[in-house]
Order: C-alpha cells, then structure tokens, then sequence
C-alpha cells in the first residue's frame, strides 16, 4: 500500500460525502434501507443539516456527540454530521444495559445524545446520574417531550462549511470492551477511515463503484467500515437493516437487495448454511442470490466446519478477518485466490505485524507468541485512561491481547487470548461481569466462567457455579439462573451451559485457575 498522504486541512466528512457529489456521482444511491434510498446529493444534504443542527444546539469542536442508534440513515447522517461540524460522535453499543449507557456518558462527558426512541426507557433509568448530560434528541416514534430529530433536521439549513480540521484531529471514539474491569474509549482521527478504506476495501476487496456492501451494527469497528466508510470511499452503495440478525430475515434481504459484498460474522453463516439446508430438507427451493461476489468473515473466528458448509450452501468464497477496535477495521486477512480454512489470513499490506514471548522477546518461528500489530489508522490513545495506553499501545505497536501462530507461508492461526477475556457473536465479554449477574442470584455462592465451543466450534460462555447452602441442582435452576443473568446484562453474555460443582479451582492467592477448568470440558 503506498504511504497516505492527506493535506494539512483534512474533515473526513468532505472526503467521504462531499466528494462523491463533487465528482459526479451525486444522483448515485448512496444507502438503501427498508423501502427508502437516498442518493449521495440527499446524503450531502442531509449531513448538512445535522451539521447545522448540532451547532444550533450549542455543540462546539471537540464536543463528544454519544450515538445510540439503530443502523439506519440517521446513524449514517448523525456520525457524518457530528464530524463535519469538528465535534466527536461516540457510536454505541446498543446491545448493552443502562449502566453501560451511563459509563460511556460520564467518561466520555458527553453533553449531547443522539438516541432513538427504542432505548429511551434504558436511557430514561440513569438520566439523573448523567451529569454532563444536557441535550437528548430523539429519533423514531414515541418522543413525548424530547426535542424530535426529524423536526429539528427540517428546521436546519440544506448547506454547511466543514470545520477546519486536521488528518490528526479527533473524529470519532469507539468503545472497547477489553479491559475486564471498564470500557475504554480509543480516539480515532480523520485520517483512519480512509487508511483502513486504502489498506483493505481497496487492498483486499478490490472494491468498486458497482459494489453494494450489506453488513450490520454500525456500532462496532468492523461494521462502521463496512457500511459507514468503505462505501463511500469508492462511491459505492450502504445496505442497512434495522432488524434482528435472524437467518431468514437476512436470507430475505440478500434477495432483495442482491449486494456484491456480504459482511458477517460466523455465527450468522453458520445459522443461514443451516436454514437453506432446512429448505432444501423440506423440498423448498430459496431464490438466488448471484450478485455476490463475496462474504466477508470477521469479529469472531470462523470454523472450517462452517467454513465447508456455507460454501457448499451458497457457493461463495469466504474471507476470514481480525481486526480490532484499537486498529479500526481488519489488518489480517484472506484474500481472493489465497484462503487457509482455519486461518485469519495473512497481514494486511499497510500493517506490520509481530509475534513476542511472554518476555518480550521475538517468538520463534513456528511457536505460539502475542500479537502485535503497527500501522496507519491505530487509535492514539484511550480516553482518559494511561496506565492503559502504556500498556497496550508501545510506541507505534498496539498489544492485541491476542496470540498466534504463523505458518511458513505467512498464514496467521489464531491460538487465544493472553487474558480471560471471550469474543463471543463478534462482541467482547467479560467473564468477571457473567460471573457477578451470576453470584446475584441467591442460589448461587460463586462461580467461574470460561469459554466453550458450540457445535460449530464458537465460543460461547460456560459456567461453573457453587450453589449456596439450602439449593440443590436441578435444570429449573439451570434455566431460573441463565434468565436471571439476562435480565441483567446484555443477552449475549448469558451462560449457554451451566454446571454445578463442589468448589472453583483457586490458586494460593485466590485466583480463579480458569485453565483448569478449561481442561475439565475437554
């Protein structure tokens, strides 16, 4: 990848959505959603008014805009919006519970929020401990006495001046849900997107003006390059979807929008390799979808089991990723012609990767080592937090916490993570917060909980848990605690299994011996 170079006055939002205008493609459709289109001069407009919005409202440069949305146009236009105009949006996990929601406000000090009407009653349970709070807009239905998104986007002007913004400048935070005991905001500046855009939409996907990139939740890295940026670097078309990831409901998108570009994560192909083949046990026959070109694999490692199925399902290639927040898209990858069932491909060009011992010392070659990766669109820093940045961030090398091994042919196989925590459906869990929605319920004295694979060799959690003097085992407790747990914390997290035993394997220091219990499932 040759060396990006910007100029000194750079907003990524003219980049992204004003260029496509000033290079013609203006009538083009730029994001496709439910029954709606919008070109890319409606979008231009659109950003605008947020723009303008925003500003009216008091947010200034640098002012954090904390994002809670579905993925929908209005995503699209508030993130854009919010980065034209100099402020910081903060895309955020709407998946997670309101003390998650209130972590986020108060770190980041975010004094406006952008929410849609869905979340307001989590949103609604912490809005006297949001103390930098002052302005909600809401967007959809139901919005009561809340200012209205819609009124306030008619209200504003079609036309806008991109502040005066650096490639170095803030743009947008992301959430990391790595560290066990906190989410840490990674800043990411303007020129990152377009970094990531060069390196791998271009790089990797070879993509085109003729693409159409359907992928899902916006929130997270990996679908913010997906359907917010990699688009609209190549004047190509974002297909959102607003509703749950379900198979059928996702089968039925793909035939109706027919993208050339599918992006994912394995649980989902796992899920529609397994509804066609129902249909087909059934003696249906699902439409085709022939514009695909390819699906593009990330935020959790993909089997070769289901690997093998969704190809022979769909005939498509697969392209296997890992990328990370802290990074902002993926940096290591398959490519077209060159894919390994099992590995993650290899380094992305634009990116450096190093594998280290436990000492810091170059791995050997062929051994297991931790990951370390360089380049061009790494966060600078996490927000208010160190100790943290020292730590993970060494000079122009990010710690990514995870380790592999690399074959002689430049192929990287993921070996696991060098702390406890588990990716699960693409998100990062902790097991110390399953663990603790776990030891709320009254059954349980404590417990213990570790990664498992499914039947499609995904990792999901599994729980060990003590029960309290008065409780005995039995599968309604089972089920009674998995729906406790939740109730309380975001319903990815819950213990797929759980199991009773006499005492958690601890060491002299009190520790939890999770590799004991790992060696116990198998």
């Amino acid at each position: 990848m040759p060396e990006l170079t910007l100029p000194r006055r750079f907003n990524a939002a003219e980049y992204f959505i004003d260029r496509n205008v000033e290079e013609g493609r203006g009538d083009k459709i730029a994001v496709l959603h439910e029954e709606n289109a919008y070109t890319y001069r409606q979008l231009l407009e659109n950003v605008n008014r947020c723009a303008n919005m925003l500003s009216r409202l008091g947010v200034r440069m640098e002012n954090r805009v904390m994002l809670l949305l579905r993925d929908t146009p209005e995503m699209i236009v508030s993130f854009y919006g919010a980065i034209k105009m100099g402020a910081v949006p903060i895309p955020s996990n709407i998946l997670m519970k309101a003390p998650d929601f209130l972590y986020v406000l108060n770190d980041s000090r975010a004094a406006t929020l952008i929410v849609d009407s869905l979340f307001l009653p989590e949103i609604s349970k912490i809005l006297d401990q949001a103390h930098f709070l002052k302005t909600i807009i809401v967007v959809g239905e139901g919005k009561g006495g809340w200012l209205s998104f819609s009124d306030l986007m008619k209200a504003a002007h079609p036309e806008f001046k991109a502040a005066e913004t650096t490639p170095d400048d803030a743009a947008f935070w992301l959430y990391s849900g790595r560290n066990p005991e906190m989410l840490m905001g990674a800043v990411h500046h303007h020129s990152h997107m377009v970094y990531c855009s060069k390196a791998y939409a271009e790089g990797i996907l070879h993509m085109r003006e003729d693409d159409r990139a359907m992928g899902s939740f916006l929130f997270f890295a990996y679908g913010l390059g997906n359907g917010a940026y990699f688009p609209f670097s190549m004047g190509a078309t974002s297909i959102l979807f607003s509703h749950p990831p379900k198979p059928e409901l996702i089968y039925q998108d793909l035939v109706r929008y027919q993208p050339t570009l599918f992006f994912t994560v394995p649980t989902l192909l796992g899920a529609l390799a397994d509804y066609k083949s129902s249909a087909r046990n059934k003696g249906e026959t699902l439409p085709p979808v022939p514009s695909l070109r390819a699906c593009i694999s990330s935020a959790e490692i993909l089997s070769p089991d289901i690997y093998r199925r969704f190809k022979e399902g769909f005939g498509i290639n697969i392209l296997e990723g890992t990328g990370s927040t802290e990074i902002c898209h993926i940096f290591l990858s398959s490519r077209f012609g060159e894919i390994k069932p099992g590995s993650t491909g290899k380094i992305v060009p634009g990116y450096e990767a190093r594998l280290i011992d436990d000492d810091g010392n170059p791995a050997h070659p062929g051994s297991v080592g931790n990951l370390l990766i360089r380049g061009g669109s790494t966060a600078s820093a996490y927000w208010n937090r160190r100790e943290e940045t020292k730590r993970n961030m060494l000079g122009e090398w990010f710690v990514t916490g995870d380790r592999y091994k690399v074959d002689e042919d430049g192929f990287y196989f993921f070996r696991g993570r060098s702390d406890d925590m588990l990716r699960v459906g693409g998100k990062w869990l902790s097991p110390l917060e399953v663990e603790g929605a776990i030891n709320s319920h009254p059954a349980v004295l404590e417990s213990a909980v570790v990664g498992r694979q499914d039947k499609d060799n995904l990792i999901k959690p599994h729980a060990f848990a003590v029960l309290a003097p008065g409780y005995s085992s039995s599968d309604s407790l089972k089920t009674e605690i998995q729906a406790h747990v939740r109730d309380r914390i975001a319903a990815y997290k819950y213990p797929r299994w759980i199991e009773f035993i006499q005492a958690i394997p601890k060491t002299a220091g009190g520790k939890i011996e999770r590799f004991k219990l790992q060696e116990a499932l198998r």
